[in-house]
This record gives C-alpha cells, sequence and structure tokens, in this order.
C-alpha cells in the first residue's frame, strides 16, 4: 500500500472513531441543555470558522469556477444541512446504539446511488447485498417501535441521515479531484451553515437557550464535538476522499457500531456520561451483523 494509500485509511478510522464516541457524548447534552437545533448551529457555525481561518492564512487561495458553485451548494445541503439536522434529531429521539448500526447502511447506500448518478452496474451480489442490509435496517425500526414511537422516528430520522450522507459523498468527490480538501470543504460549510441558519425553528431554540449552563465537562463534550467530531473530522474525510473511492471511504463506517459499544461501556464507566449500556441487546447485535453481511455481500464482485 502507497503511503499516501496507507495515511487516508488513518485518517478514515480516526474519523469514524470522533463519530463513534460522538454518539454517546452528543446523547448526553441533548435536549436538556442544548436543542438539536442549536446544537447543529453551534457545531456548523463553529467548525466554519475555523475552515475559513486555515484557508485565510493558506499560502494557496483557489478560486472555485462558477460552474462549480451549485454542486459545491449541493453538498452543502447534502453533506452538512440535511445529514446534521437528521442525525441530531434522530440521535436525540433514539439511541446511541441505533445510531451506530443505521449508520452501517451508508456503504449500501452509496452503491444505489452510483447507480442512478454514475451509471455503476448493479450485479446479483449488490442486489442480494441491498435486500439483506435493508431487512437489518427494517427489523431494528420494527422493534424499536415495539419499545416507543419515538424511536421508530428517531431511527427513521438516522435513516435519511445516512443517505443523505451517501449522497454527499458521491457528489463531493468530482470536486476532490479538481480543488484542494480545504477548499471544497470550506465553501461546502459555508453553505451548510446560510441553510442550518436559515431553517425555522433554529433561532427560535437559539432565543431560548440558556448558555450559562454551558460550563466545565459539558462545555468540553460541545468543544469536542465543534473541533473533533466537525472540524476535523470533516477534514479528514475530504483528505481520505481524495485518495480513497467514496465506497472505500463508506466502508469505514462499518467500525462505527463496534466503536459506539465500546465507548458506550468505557463512558459510563469512568462516570463521563450516563450509562446506555441498557440499550445494547443481543436483537440489536443481530440485526447490526445482518447489515455487517448485506454490506459484504454488496462489495463482492462476481466472478467472470
Amino acid at each position: 500500500m502507497k503511503p499516501t494509500h496507507l495515511r487516508a485509511h488513518l485518517a478514515l478510522f480516526i474519523v469514524n472513531t470522533f463519530y463513534g464516541a460522538n454518539h454517546v457524548i452528543a446523547k448526553g447534552i441533548m435536549p436538556n441543555i442544548l436543542t438539536p437545533n442549536v446544537f447543529i448551529l453551534l457545531r456548523v457555525a463553529g467548525a466554519t470558522a475555523l475552515f475559513w481561518l486555515i484557508r485565510l492564512f493558506s499560502k494557496s487561495r483557489e478560486k472555485v469556477e462558477r460552474k462549480d458553485l451549485i454542486r459545491i451548494a449541493a453538498c452543502g445541503v447534502f453533506g452538512v444541512a440535511v445529514n446534521q439536522l437528521f442525525f441530531f434529531h434522530g440521535l436525540n429521539l433514539s439511541s446511541s446504539i441505533n445510531a451506530g448500526i443505521i449508520m452501517t447502511l451508508n456503504p449500501i447506500m452509496v452503491v444505489i446511488l452510483s447507480y442512478f448518478l454514475l451509471k455503476e452496474a448493479i450485479t446479483p451480489y449488490r442486489v442480494a447485498g441491498v435486500l439483506l442490509g435493508a431487512t437489518g435496517a427494517g427489523l431494528l425500526t420494527l422493534a424499536s417501535s415495539s419499545e416507543n414511537p419515538e424511536l421508530a422516528v428517531g431511527d427513521l430520522f438516522l435513516l435519511i441521515n445516512a443517505a443523505s450522507y451517501a449522497v454527499y459523498l458521491v457528489l463531493v468527490k468530482p470536486l476532490m479531484s479538481k480543488y484542494k480538501p480545504i477548499t471544497v470543504i470550506t465553501y461546502v460549510f459555508l453553505f451548510g451553515l446560510i441553510l442550518v441558519a436559515l431553517f425555522p425553528l433554529t433561532l427560535r431554540d437559539l432565543a431560548q437557550t440558556d448558555f450559562s449552563l454551558l460550563q466545565g465537562v459539558v462545555l468540553a463534550k460541545v468543544l469536542y464535538v465543534i473541533i473533533g467530531v466537525t472540524f476535523l473530522a470533516y477534514l479528514l474525510t475530504v483528505y481520505g476522499l481524495s485518495k480513497l473511492s467514496p465506497s472505500v471511504s463508506s466502508a469505514y463506517i462499518y467500525t462505527q457500531p463496534v466503536l459506539v459499544i465500546f465507548f458506550a461501556i468505557l463512558f459510563a464507566y469512568i462516570g463521563f456520561t450516563e450509562d446506555y449500556t441498557n440499550t445494547i441487546t443481543a436483537q440489536k447485535i443481530f440485526y447490526m451483523i445482518l447489515i455487517f453481511v448485506g454490506v459484504y455481500v454488496t462489495s463482492l464482485k462476481r466472478k467472470n
């Protein structure tokens, strides 16, 4: 493996480590301290400021061609605004474990979107894999609805989030081949911030937020989400995408459920977050394995 590819793989693993911990950390902040809308606004605004700060002091300031602005705006819609809004609202209603499992559907969604947008062939293996993954996700959502209707709504939001991120991965790849990662992510987040700020409920929730609660451990968790899960994670993701294909990049999402379970146990043990280990069940692990098998079968190539 080339050193550049090795660094790209390492970057994507770090990204999913950030995300795995985020499912547990962010869950404890919403909705009592920050509503999902305010949390998203702080996250996107903070990351956007950091991206533009780097661009300001960068020696090479690329100019984006006008014809690419529509694609960048679309990346802002699917990769930031829709993605973040549905993820945080979904996580608020569902469980961190469910979020980690549902995100593993992303590679399957990339395959489906690649067929429609990039005209990639759909093989029998891919059809079987999509059906297996969809079955796992469907069973998980049905199980959630039997526990609590809110969980089912949260799972649906998380599915929309995963689909939105899959669209982003497919749309952003051509931009990665044309511009530097920092150029792409800076403009993508600028468009995303505008859209999040225009979301009708954001300003209402912002006016009702008690920012005096943001101190100590709570503030540390919010800064982790802004700097680690958003700024560094997106920067490392676009770096990985500049070296690897969207399907390879999305495959790292396999690690998220395992990492979520690991961080749920670790953080509960040290008292850093609430104890979410009660949401880890044998039934959910079975659905996770079903989705894993579906994703694996989707990646198989038919022999000549």
